[in-house]
């Protein structure tokens, strides 16, 4: 079964609700040599909506998210991307410039690692405050203010804007790399790992923040973990990848409480086991 069939037990069916996909991913391959990253990966997200790309380590799972997401070239396969004025475009077709204006306006990423995500030299004030005059604000008060806003809804004090992030402990960066990457109102947030190496007491903040976020904001999310207890608070739906390739996907509370699929029910009765 090709992903697309996979995709169609768990996606709306009518027309004018296909239209609606805010992202619409069809036939995408990535190779490597003989390697596979992924293969014939087909799904939609539409607005609002958290889907979860999960597997194990060398499953695919971010080098699909790095092809969705433009960083990395697909051997095949297309990315359409439906603005906010309704048109539908191809995001390989775009313009290099046009392609990062999306990345700095409608479209955020946060890493892993946030080092990878903040400039690690200037403030934390900054580092939000960047964002914004991306995308046109040019007074210095207002940037400030609004820095300020947004690192209290990050649980971040005010008295910490002028702090450079070296100053910060792993799930402040994280706090701050996700505020830098919501200032600007994004309609879709791509995520690696956001929870990956910090302590389980810090994690369960972190996500209690990103579902609070999600949710006030209406955002559109593609997380990538490991992690199904992530998967199960956060997505909505849920892709389950190995070498390269989907093996499962469906609605994250069907999959993870009825899998189907051998390799899925191993994933889960691992989760448990331990």
């Amino acid at each position: 079964m090709s992903t697309a069939e996979l995709m169609e037990t768990v996606q709306p069916g009518v027309d004018d609700q296909a239209e609606a996909a805010l992202l619409k991913v069809e036939g995408l391959t990535r190779v490597y040599g003989d390697r596979i990253g992924c293969a014939d990966v087909s799904f939609s997200v539409w607005p609002g909506e958290v889907l979860a790309i999960v597997g194990e380590s060398g499953s695919g799972k971010t080098t699909l998210l790095n092809c969705i997401s433009s960083r990395l070239t697909p051997t095949c396969g297309t990315v359409h991307y439906r603005s906010g004025d309704g048109v539908s475009s191809d995001i390989f077709k775009m313009s290099e410039a046009n392609r990062r204006r999306l990345m700095r306006t409608d479209w955020g990423f946060v890493h892993q690692n946030p080092i990878d995500g903040l400039r690690m030299t200037v403030s934390a004030g900054a580092n939000v405050g960047e964002r914004l005059m991306a995308v046109g604000d040019r007074h210095y008060g207002n940037i400030r203010q609004t820095a300020i806003e947004w690192l209290g809804r990050v649980e971040i004090d005010a008295d910490r804007i002028d702090d450079q992030p070296r100053a910060f402990s792993g799930g402040m960066r994280q706090r701050l790399q996700i505020a830098r990457n919501l200032v600007t109102g994004p309609r879709l947030v791509f995520m690696d790992e956001p929870t990956g190496g910090l302590d389980v007491s810090v994690q369960a903040r972190l996500l209690d923040l990103l579902r609070g976020l999600v949710s006030d904001l209406g955002l559109a999310v593609i997380v990538v973990t490991h992690d199904l207890a992530v998967a199960r608070l956060l997505s909505d739906r849920m892709i389950v990848m190995k070498q390269g390739r989907v093996i499962e996907a469906g609605l994250t509370d069907r999959l993870l409480d009825d899998p189907r699929a051998p390799y899925t029910q191993l994933l889960v009765s691992s989760i448990l086991q331990v």
